[in-house]
C-alpha cells in the first residue's frame, strides 16, 4: 500500500460529472474533509496516472487501498480535527478476496453521510491485452493462467462498482498524458480548472468513432476532397481543402444549425458542473471535411473567449485511403 502526503494545493469545493453522494461539501465542518475520491476499475486502465494527477493537485493519495479500510479513512478525515481536506484512494482487485467487500462499503459511505466521489477507469479488452503484452505484467487475477480469463473474471467483480460509479472513463483511445488531462478537466474543481474546457476532437469513421467524445456530430453529407485528385493527399488545414468544403453545398445551413445548438448546450453543461466537454467531428477519413469544420468551430468559440479550447485532429497524419 503506498500513501503520498498531500501537497500544498488548491482549496475550494469539488464538483464532479456528478453531485457528491452523503452529505454535501457545504455541510462540512470546519476542518473536515472536502473531496474524497475512490479510484477503481480495471487492471491496466491507468488508474496510476489517475491517481497521480489527483497527486499533483495536492491530494493525499493512497495507492491499493484494502476496501475495509475505506470507510475508516474517511471517517477520519471527515473528523472536526483532520486536516486533510482532499484525498484520493486507489481501491482494485489487487486486494484479493477483500475486494469483493467494496460495493458494501461504498453503500456504507453514502448510508453514513460521508461525502465520496467513484472514478471508474474502463478500456476495451483488445486494448488491456495489448497493455499487459506491452509492459509484460502479470495480471492480478491471472495466477499463471490466460489474461483473458483474468480480465473476464475481473469484469464480472467491477460490474456492480461500475454501476456506483460518479464517473466513468473509457481509456482505449487515450495516452497517458491525454488521460490525466481528461481526469483533471472531468474531477478537479471548476473554480480551480477555470471555465469550461472544450475539445474539439475530429476524426475518421474507419478509423472508430472516440470512445471519450460527449456530442458526436457527422459531416459525411458534405461533398468528399477524397474524391478530388489534387486534394487527396491534403488534409482539412490546406487552403485549398478549406476552400472546397466551406463552398460545399449544405455547409452554411449545417452552421446556422449546430453553432445555434452548441450556444444552447455548452452553458447547459457549465450550469450542470461539467469541467470539460469533447464535441467529436467525423467524417469518412478523418483528414477532410472534419479538420475543416473541427477548426472552424474551434476558432469560432476561441475568439469569444467563454470556454477554453482545443482542437484535435486524431486521425489527420493517416494515411488517405486508395479510391
Amino acid at each position: 500500500m503506498k500513501m503520498t502526503r498531500e501537497r500544498s494545493g488548491f482549496l475550494g469545493r469539488v464538483r464532479g460529472e456528478r453531485r457528491s453522494r452523503g452529505r454535501g461539501t457545504e455541510d462540512r465542518p470546519k476542518g473536515g474533509i472536502a473531496d474524497f475520491v475512490v479510484i477503481t476499475g480495471f487492471s491496466g486502465a491507468g488508474k496510476s496516472q489517475a491517481m497521480a494527477c489527483f497527486e499533483d493537485a495536492g491530494y493525499f493519495c493512497v495507492d491499493n487501498l484494502p476496501p475495509e479500510m475505506i470507510a475508516s479513512l474517511s471517517q477520519l478525515f471527515a473528523h472536526e480535527g483532520s486536516k486533510v481536506e482532499r484525498a484520493a484512494v486507489v481501491c482494485d482487485v489487487r486486494g484479493g478476496t477483500y475486494f469483493e467487500a467494496m460495493k458494501r462499503v461504498l453503500d456504507q459511505l453514502a448510508a453514513e453521510g460521508l461525502p465520496h466521489r467513484v472514478l471508474f477507469l474502463d478500456a476495451s479488452e483488445e486494448v488491456l491485452l495489448s497493455r499487459f503484452k506491452e509492459t509484460r505484467r502479470r495480471h492480478p487475477l491471472a495466477d499463471g493462467g490466460q489474461v483473458t480469463t483474468a480480465i473476464h473474471e475481473e469484469r464480472r467483480l467491477l460490474s456492480p462498482i461500475r454501476e456506483q460509479a460518479d464517473v466513468v472513463i473509457d481509456t482505449s483511445d487515450l495516452s497517458a498524458s491525454r488521460l490525466r488531462k481528461v481526469v483533471a478537466d472531468k474531477m478537479l474543481p471548476q473554480g480551480v480548472r477555470g471555465t469550461l474546457a472544450v475539445t474539439f476532437l475530429t476524426y475518421g469513421f474507419k478509423h472508430g468513432a472516440p470512445r471519450d467524445a460527449d456530442l458526436l456530430f457527422d459531416v459525411r453529407f458534405l461533398p468528399n476532397p477524397h474524391y478530388e485528385s489534387e486534394l487527396r493527399e491534403l488534409t482539412g488545414l490546406d487552403e485549398p481543402v478549406i476552400d472546397y468544403v466551406e463552398r460545399s453545398d449544405g455547409i452554411a445551413d449545417f452552421y446556422d444549425h449546430l453553432i445555434p445548438l452548441l450556444d444552447y448546450l455548452l452553458p447547459a453543461y457549465v450550469r450542470e458542473g461539467k469541467a470539460h466537454l469533447t464535441v467529436g467531428i467525423g467524417c469518412t477519413g478523418g483528414r477532410h471535411r472534419s479538420v475543416v469544420i473541427g477548426e472552424r468551430l474551434a476558432r469560432e468559440y476561441a475568439e469569444r473567449g467563454d470556454y477554453m479550447v482545443e482542437v484535435i485532429h486524431r486521425d489527420v497524419g493517416k494515411p488517405p485511403r486508395r479510391p
